[in-house]
């Protein structure tokens, strides 16, 4: 069941869903809320590596740059490009609710993408959400650290799940506060 804004609203007020810092009225849907654009953003450095190898740990956050926005200052994301970047929120769940992350209608009208494959957010998810940001467009896009950039859905499970994300010993996010690089590298080499 997916929560409406007063259930939303409600499960704040309990500690369900933790929102820090507190949002303002008008970051809140019918069945949603919105959360910002922070201002730290990592990109490829694919002029200089050839390939990405995911069994390499060091390849993959090596061949990343961080570029922090000052405030009121715009990050052009250029046509066909990948950036990391992060939300200014951050998020809590309880043990028994899960969160899905979805792009802004009006950024997709003009060809940014906000996450290519990452929405669910498991029951006890604690941090920041990395955001997966792609211009599909053919014109470069300025956008700026607060903007609103994203929404969260909720949906109550039928119970609490029995390990909540920040205690799986396989997390690889949980309390993320900065747009973390790929860590596939763990689960490549443990299928091989």
């Amino acid at each position: 069941m997916v929560l409406s804004d007063v259930d939303i609203r409600r499960y704040i007020e309990l500690g369900k869903i933790r929102i820090s810092p507190a949002l303002p009225a008008e970051q809140f849907g019918s069945c949603s809320v919105d959360f910002r654009l922070g201002s730290e953003f990592s990109i490829f450095e694919h002029s200089k590596h050839p390939y990405i190898d995911v069994r390499d740990k060091s390849a993959i956050q090596g061949i990343m740059r961080s570029i922090p926005v000052k405030p009121g200052e715009p990050f052009i994301l250029q046509p066909r490009e990948f950036a990391l970047a992060i939300t200014e929120e951050s998020l809590e769940l309880d043990d028994d609710l899960l969160g899905r992350l979805e792009g802004r209608s009006s950024l997709g009208r003009i060809g940014i993408i906000v996450h290519g494959t990452a929405g669910l957010f498991d029951p006890g998810w604690r941090g920041k959400a990395t955001l997966e940001l792609s211009n599909l467009g053919i014109m470069p896009v300025a956008l700026y650290p607060g903007m609103r950039i994203c929404s969260f859905t909720f949906e109550q499970l039928s119970s609490p799940v029995s390990v909540p994300y920040y205690k799986k010993a396989s997390n690889k996010y949980a309390g993320q506060t900065q747009p973390l690089a790929s860590r596939l590298t763990a689960e490549v080499k443990n299928e091989s």
